[in-house]
Order: structure tokens, then sequence, then C-alpha cells
């Protein structure tokens, strides 16, 4: 599934990049783009981190 459209990331790719070290939106944008155009994908970006924080920590 798309996260962002406009740049045509998947979740996937979002996955990895967390599995990567990526702990932030911004690193996320820096690496696949995702969030640097309209912006609207930003709260899912944000979403799928704090899942995989809670992931982690649990």
């Amino acid at each position: 599934m798309y996260v962002c459209v406009c740049r045509a990331v998947t979740e996937n790719e979002v996955h990895d990049c967390i599995a990567e070290g990526a702990r932030s939106v911004r690193q996320i944008r820096d690496t696949t783009g995702a969030g640097g155009d309209c912006a609207s994908c930003v709260r899912k970006i944000c979403a799928i981190l704090k899942r995989s924080e809670e992931l982690t920590t649990a």
C-alpha cells in the first residue's frame, strides 16, 4: 500500500527505513522523499513510526 502517493513510497519502504535506523519523519523524508511534497502522508508515517516504536519497546 502506498503511504505517499506524490512520491510513490510504499509502506514497506517506510518499514525498511525504520529497520535501517530512521526514527523521525524527517529521516524518512530524506531517504524516500515521502512527505516532501503535499505532506498529506506525514500522519501515516508518524503512525507507522509510533507502531514500530511500540513493538520495539514491548
